[in-house]
């Protein structure tokens, strides 16, 4: 990717949340490490798709590259600006080119301002229009998003879920950005409401020529509407490539196990395809494991590496597999060929605090077994 082509180039982002302890004495006594490592590339008109489990950082990440959370190490890269180094009103003015659309449509908006109060407040504050021909930017702003002209003198409340989000994201353009940070701009909605978000959102993205980082746990939606996908595990990234390859050929166990989590409307490919169930819940991200943190789930691992050594995210060159192909495990590879066969996790083997006494079900584990050999 070219420099004239690169909008967001993001090296080593870490954001380290500190845990407290004490009254009188204020004392860090550990951290939680919700992005812990993050390279990643945005290209002008994009669209790029950002998944993984609740937890795992994507929505930290996304407010640290808008600078909403201090980073802890890294650098963020807007338009060839480094925006760790800017401070007051120079990042203010940088804000108006990069803007979110939150995931709660109503708990983002002030529920005592109007829609047109809404959208000029961020207008003004960037000296972006002037009175006599506000309300008329007003209207275009409605009508780009679907909302009918009366829409202005109305409050947050007397909206349904599927407008308050068109009202967000009409909040988004009003300073002309070239860059929009969607936080789950659908997961909130209606399945019917989701599918038009979604159309309006591509729709915007051609008038406008904007640029997308969607972050969303919905696979089939950031499907639809991503050029590329990242795959975020535990505060890293473990994979990414271009968003039908991710489907179609997905290296990475974590990203095998999240596709096959997909449900297909098909009985007979539903039941021949590959189940990959997953052992355990997702580690805490102030005590992450040593080593690949997917150690501790993942059916291919190998104690002689995997549970020292942090695999980096390295371009993998498989049959099926695009020359930016990224993925951060030491067997990918050989996965991917056969050569590794999957096993039965015990999740307990590499965290005691896991194990009980009996199992609730006796069934429950042969049933387990059987499914991921």
């Amino acid at each position: 990717m070219s420099e004239s082509d690169l909008l967001v180039d993001v090296r080593n982002l870490k954001v380290h949340f500190p845990i407290k302890s004490g009254i009188i004495f204020d004392r860090t006594v550990g951290y939680v490490y919700a992005v812990d490592g993050i390279d990643l590339e945005i290209a002008r008109g994009e669209t790029y798709g950002l998944v993984g489990e609740s937890g795992c950082g994507k929505s930290t990440f996304g407010r640290a590259l808008l600078q909403l959370e201090q980073a802890s190490e890294g650098e963020v890269h807007f338009d060839g600006t480094n925006l760790a180094t800017l401070k007051g009103d120079k990042l203010r003015k940088q804000r108006r080119h990069m803007q979110m659309v939150f995931q709660d449509p109503l708990g983002s908006l002030d529920p005592r301002q109007t829609v047109e109060q809404l959208l000029l407040e961020g207008m003004k504050a960037h000296g972006l229009t002037k009175e006599q021909d506000a309300r008329e930017r007003l209207v275009e702003l409605l009508q780009a998003v679907g909302l009918p002209r009366n829409a202005l003198s109305k409050y947050p409340h007397e909206f349904s879920g599927g407008q308050r989000q068109r009202v967000g994201i009409a909040r988004a353009l009003a300073v002309d950005p070239q860059l929009i940070v969607a936080d789950e701009p659908v997961s909130a909605l209606d399945v019917s409401v989701q599918a038009q978000v979604i159309n309006l959102l591509q729709d915007l993205q051609t008038e406008f020529g904007l640029t997308y980082l969607v972050i969303a746990h919905d696979l089939a939606v950031v499907r639809h509407i991503s050029d590329r996908i990242g795959v975020m595990y535990l505060g890293a990234l473990v994979e990414e490539s271009s968003a039908d390859e991710l489907y179609d050929t997905p290296l990475h166990p974590y990203s095998r196990a999240l596709m096959s989590a997909v449900p297909v409307p098909d009985p007979e490919v539903e039941d021949s395809r590959e189940q990959l169930l997953l052992p355990g819940d997702l580690p805490s991200p102030s005590d992450p494991p040593s080593g690949c943190r997917f150690h501790t789930r993942c059916p291919w691992r190998q104690e002689t590496k995997c549970d020292d050594v942090r695999p980096e995210l390295r371009t993998v060159e498989v049959a099926g597999a695009s020359k930016g192909h990224r993925v951060a495990c030491h067997w990918a590879e050989q996965i991917y060929s056969g050569e590794l066969e999957a096993h039965v996790v015990n999740p307990t083997a590499t965290d005691p605090s896991l194990e009980s006494s009996e199992p609730d079900d006796e069934d429950e584990r042969p049933q387990a077994a059987a499914e991921l050999a």
